[in-house]
Formats: structure tokens, C-alpha cells, sequence
């Protein structure tokens, strides 16, 4: 691989998306505008977007965790194969709304299905392909569900249904993952004002990713 793989986590309402536009103005900025690839999991193509509907959609609140494992997986493999490798073989970088981390917490703890099945099965679609550089923007619950409420002007899906307690764990369950993985992984608090939030991204992605990538 000649490109890099940059994932942004948190829990619903971090801002996640704020962020991600702020990174590429600055990328516009400096002349990047065909050296990187914005993507969003589950989706990034027509095959993995078709299977996103079926995960979000409010319609179906009895789907079994397991089922919603691998439905996610499978996404994921799609998204990997047609959108993300062919970039990071031409030398972009790619910026990716979730990844295998959203499957551990969410559905490995928040469902309890468990880390490690869940990795497994993440392992097995990814060829364990790890992100070089992942962000878990780190809110309060309560600040996030918040801002779902008044501010999200695109879905309402089923995974913003769930309780304050489903998302406490989802957070305590990512700031573990950061302390197993901390030369890969960067917790942001994203309390903050957005603008702070932005920059404090750009300083680390600035600092692993640009230097190295000129």
C-alpha cells in the first residue's frame, strides 16, 4: 500500500462529519485535491450503500445482533475491495467515516455479541487491514444525543433510537481501544468548539500523515 487509511470514530453526534470537512478545506488549501478519497462505512459504493439501508433503516429493530455483525462486515468488505484499496494503490489518502472500530464497540459491547468474535469476523473480511491513523472523537453521550436531536438534518436511523446507557459504554469501550492502541488510535475531545476540535485533528494528522506522505 502507498496511500493511507485515516478512520474517524466516536459516538453518534461527535462530528465526526464537521471534522472530516474541515480536514479537506485544508487539504483543498495546500493543493491535495486529487490526492485524497472521502468514504463513509457501511457504504462508499452501490453495493455497500444497498446494504446500509438495510441496517438503518427504522424498519427493521428486530434484527438480531448477529445478523447486524455481519451484515456490517460484509459491507465492509465491499466498501474495502471497490473504494478503499484501489485509492490507497494510487497513493491517496483516505478518509473513512468508520471502520472496524465501530463494529468492536458497537456491536462487540453496545450488543454484547463480544470484542473478539467480532474481530474475528472483521479480520476475516478486512485481511486484517488496519487503518494507519484513527481518531475517536470523544464526547459526552448526553452532548452528542443532544446535538442529533436540534442540529442532524440528514437520517434519524435505527441506532439513534438507542439508550444514553448503550452509548456510555460505546464510549468507555472506544477510549479502551485508544489506550490498547495509542500510536495508532487519538482520542479528541470533542466537547470542545468545533473550530478547536478541527484543529486539534489537523495537528495530528498533519503531524502522522503529511510528514511523511511528502
Amino acid at each position: 500500500m502507498t496511500g493511507f487509511l485515516v478512520t474517524f470514530e466516536g459516538t453518534d453526534g461527535s462530528g465526526k462529519t464537521s471534522v472530516i470537512n474541515g480536514l479537506t478545506e485544508k487539504l483543498e488549501q495546500l493543493g491535495y485535491q486529487d490526492r485524497y478519497l472521502v468514504t463513509r462505512e457501511p457504504g462508499g459504493n452501490k453495493i455497500s450503500e444497498a446494504i446500509r439501508h438495510i441496517l438503518l433503516d427504522e424498519e427493521y429493530e428486530g434484527m438480531d445482533p448477529k445478523t447486524e455483525v455481519l451484515l456490517y462486515a460484509a459491507a465492509r468488505r465491499q466498501h474495502l475491495v471497490q473504494t478503499v484499496l484501489p485509492a490507497l494503490k494510487a497513493g491517496k489518502i483516505v478518509l473513512c467515516d468508520r471502520y472496524v472500530e465501530s463494529s468492536l464497540v458497537y456491536q462487540g459491547v453496545g450488543r454484547k455479541v463480544g470484542i473478539e468474535p467480532v474481530l474475528a469476523i472483521n479480520n476475516f473480511a478486512t485481511d486484517e487491514l488496519k487503518a494507519d491513523l484513527t481518531f475517536v472523537l470523544d464526547i459526552d453521550p448526553e452532548v452528542g444525543l443532544k446535538r442529533i436531536a436540534n442540529n442532524r438534518l440528514d437520517e434519524v436511523n435505527r441506532m439513534d433510537k438507542e439508550r444514553l446507557e448503550f452509548y456510555q459504554a460505546i464510549r468507555r469501550a472506544y477510549l479502551k481501544l485508544v489506550a490498547k492502541e495509542p500510536h495508532r488510535l487519538v482520542a479528541i475531545d470533542a466537547n470542545q468548539e468545533l473550530a478547536q476540535v478541527q484543529s486539534d485533528v489537523w495537528q495530528v494528522f498533519e503531524s502522522k500523515i503529511l510528514a511523511t506522505n511528502n
